[in-house]
């Protein structure tokens, strides 16, 4: 492994990203900072829209000619916004490998699943097509798809969406990767599928020693795989922190939105408390704390001025002027799971 263990595997600092166009600029991501350790499993976590994938999809460098990027993002202590084309390509399946959201779209319908990954493997290694179709079959083995000489010589559209999804992960981890990008990649699931996938990539993630950074809106998927959760919010960060203690104990407003709205098994007949309004307008973001027109704790510094970070204890972060308090204030919060939960905060 390049780079020693103890440092950070990604290390993002003050990244923002904008589209530009004729009509409008969108300020998709804003002075987003955070670090990811090797073994680590990072989820963001935020209702859709708040920059969560065109933040992971920085890290490749997978954005439209018209984004304009600024500030740092280094992977394994490389610098990804610096490198040219060749590096890029090197990067990109070799040391960062991504799931995307819908494998149907990122599968190309007229190959075999076996040619697709096959071609990942014979680009990074260099190896012939017997040794990489014969590394696809035991791919395909170690994601558990049943049959999985049959489904080699599958088309995309022959196979149901888990199984895509399997494909698709398989592909990911062809060329053993440092760091894995997850982009939604249960969403289009149905639930029982979906606990199958996370509990593949949890058991991936911890044999193969891989960082992940996962993208999600589902609380119930981010209890169920995150070690780490990083809150977004209009295009920033605004709490990070241990799963298990951002979700017993939340210190910014948003967050204990998010599980006031979240309905789970042992708690399923009491009342929603849906976060009031809408996500701000990304074309016109509002000149303090954004969440502040949703917030029933804000005071007049948060409709003027954007918090700064506040790290009130190890491992946490909060950008609020009011977070003291909300810990002991706030109601007590069983934490959810992916199989019994279900996100109801947009």
């Amino acid at each position: 492994m390049d780079g020693s263990a103890d440092l950070p595997l990604v290390e993002v600092s003050d990244l923002s990203v904008k589209f530009v166009s004729r009509e409008a600029t969108v300020h998709a991501v804003n002075q987003v900072s955070f670090a990811a350790r090797h073994g680590e499993v990072l989820c963001i976590l935020g209702e859709s829209g708040s920059g969560k994938s065109v933040t992971l999809r920085t890290l490749m460098r997978l954005l439209p000619p018209h984004a304009r990027v600024n500030g740092g993002v280094r992977v394994n202590g490389k610098d990804v916004l610096a490198m040219g084309e060749r590096e890029l390509r090197d990067l990109r399946g070799g040391l960062v490998s991504m799931i995307f959201q819908e494998p149907m779209t990122a599968l190309d319908p007229v190959y075999t699943i076996g040619q697709q990954i096959g071609e990942t493997v014979r680009r990074h290694t260099g190896i012939d097509r017997q040794t990489a179709r014969d590394r696809a079959l035991e791919l395909l083995g170690l994601v558990r798809i049943p049959s999985a000489e049959r489904r080699l010589d599958a088309y995309p559209h022959e196979l149901s969406g888990g199984l895509r999804q399997r494909a698709m992960i398989a592909m990911a981890l062809s060329c053993n990767p440092q760091l894995l990008l997850a982009d939604e990649p249960t969403t289009a699931l149905d639930a029982t599928v979906q606990v199958q996938v996370l509990t593949l990539l949890r058991r991936l993630q911890r044999e193969l020693g891989m960082g992940m950074i996962f993208v999600t809106h589902d609380l119930g998927v981010a209890a169920e795989i995150a070690d780490t959760i990083a809150v977004m919010y209009a295009g920033r960060i605004v709490e990070v922190g241990p799963v298990a203690q951002l979700l017993q104990d939340p210190l910014h407003p948003y967050t204990a939105g998010l599980l006031a709205s979240t309905v789970h098994g042992q708690d399923r007949d009491r009342d929603i408390d849906a976060i009031p309004g809408s996500p701000p307008d990304m074309r016109r973001l509002p000149q303090g704390c954004s969440f502040a027109p949703r917030c029933p704790r804000r005071s007049a510094p948060c409709v003027t001025t954007i918090p700064e970070p506040r790290f009130p204890a190890p491992k946490r972060m909060a950008a609020c002027f009011n977070s003291a308090g909300l810990v002991s204030d706030g109601p007590d919060v069983v934490r959810p799971s992916a199989s019994d939960c279900e996100n109801r905060s947009g």
